[in-house]
């Protein structure tokens, strides 16, 4: 049986190419071009790797937070935001600062795992 690349293995490969291949012979606009689509697959990577636990471990905060269970995490999201505009939470509801501070740092561990800000609010 042939074994296929996986998705993650087809990633790296290309943005090896643009970072060890064709981001040293460009210059200007096209260097510039290069570092952008690196950046970007290693979005995707970190998207790959980070998310499934990061939206599970979210969907499980969600449904203690909310008291229910069965929906996904964007319909929980949604009867969250409700709850907030209604007035029915707010900051002082017990678990709502831990959940949105944990899916935050989540999301930034994907998006900006640079920023300066991530690794004391991880504390």
């Amino acid at each position: 049986m042939h074994d296929a690349p996986s998705a993650k293995e087809l990633i790296e490969a290309v943005k090896a190419f643009i970072d060890k291949t064709a981001a040293p012979q460009l210059t200007g606009h096209a260097a510039f071009h290069a570092r952008v689509a690196s950046n970007a697959l290693a979005t995707v990577l970190r998207e790959l790797e980070i998310r499934p636990a990061a939206e599970a471990e979210e969907k499980a905060r969600l449904e203690a937070l909310l008291g229910t269970t069965g929906d996904s995490a964007n319909a929980l999201n949604a009867q969250l935001c409700e709850a907030i505009r209604a007035g029915q939470m707010d900051l002082s509801t017990e678990g709502l600062l831990p959940h949105l501070k944990s899916t935050t740092i989540a999301q930034l561990s994907v998006d900006q795992p640079g920023y300066s800000g991530l690794r004391s609010a991880a504390r």
